[in-house]
């Protein structure tokens, strides 16, 4: 069922994205470099994740959805631009090809970044929405990006550098950094979809443990696997210091922690499943973190 769902919108979800950037008023380089870490590829999986929503809540999967999940692809995008930048992770690949800084230089990098966030709202100012869903969305996306979200989330990463952190801090961390844009797409999918507020709360924790279980997988990767699989540098977070899941509870309880998230999400998928939603799309999602036999 994902499958046939990735097959259908990925396609959209990049045509709506292209398309958008394409007809923007600018500089050439700036519109060069704003797409070429847009077209380098990608799971999609925050914007998938908000069409999903919509889907099994029975919200039609339309262009005003589509303009949402772009515009919030374009800020993941934009904070992978930056955080390759020297200044941050100093990382020469990203999905397999040389990242955003090596191909346009620094300068046009962070110009880069910053004009898919900044066109990220001016997009979704004008989608034909509901005034007021609009605005909520508008504000719980600047939430969920900014410094109360995201940002700080990068903040805690890059201060943790010079400290050892508990386990409860790295959760809070990483709930801001990678967690909150999956927040928001559940988030999205439900105010489009006018879920309840019982659908609401049991959506937001499964995004949350979604969230969660994505930093775990990334982390663990970041030990067990290539860089030709994972399309950029791997086994930097020990040299470089960073805190990590694997770093604090050993490989093995890592990958424990990663088990015990799931199932979390499982649960708040069989709370769903009581309110008579149809959870099969959202429970296929969990299929993509690979537990170690």
């Amino acid at each position: 069922m994902l499958n046939d769902f990735q097959i259908k919108y990925l396609p959209l979800i990049d045509e709506r994205m292209c398309s958008y950037l394409a007809d923007l008023n600018t500089y050439p380089t700036l519109k060069q470099a704003m797409l070429y870490s847009v077209q380098a590829g990608g799971k999609r999986l925050r914007p998938l994740l908000l069409l999903a929503v919509c889907q099994s809540l029975g919200r039609n999967i339309d262009e005003q959805v589509l303009g949402i999940g772009a515009s919030l692809e374009f800020i993941h995008t934009y904070s992978l631009i930056h955080d390759d930048l020297p200044e941050m992770d100093n990382d020469d690949l990203r999905r397999g090809k040389p990242t955003n800084h090596k191909v346009f230089g620094q300068a046009m990098a962070v110009l880069a970044g910053d004009g898919l966030l900044t066109t990220a709202f001016e997009n979704l100012a004008s989608l034909d929405l509901p005034a007021e869903s609009k605005v909520k969305l508008m504000g719980q996306l600047a939430l969920a990006a900014g410094p109360q979200g995201m940002v700080d989330g990068q903040v805690g990463d890059i201060e943790g550098e010079q400290k050892r952190l508990t386990l409860a801090e790295l959760k809070i961390v990483h709930k801001k950094k990678t967690g909150a844009l999956l927040h928001f797409a559940c988030l999205a999918g439900a105010i489009l979809a006018d879920a309840d507020s019982k659908q609401t709360e049991a959506l937001l924790k499964f995004g949350d443990c979604f969230g969660l279980a994505f930093q775990i997988y990334d982390d663990i990767l970041d030990v067990v696997s290539t860089s030709e699989e994972m399309g950029k540098a791997v086994q930097k977070d020990a040299t470089e210091n960073k805190n990590t899941f694997p770093i604090l509870l050993g490989l093995d309880g890592a990958y424990q922690a990663l088990t015990d998230v799931l199932t979390q999400a499982k649960q708040e998928l069989e709370v769903l499943k009581q309110m008579d939603v149809d959870v099969t799309l959202l429970s296929e999602f969990l299929g993509y973190f690979k537990l170690r036999k």
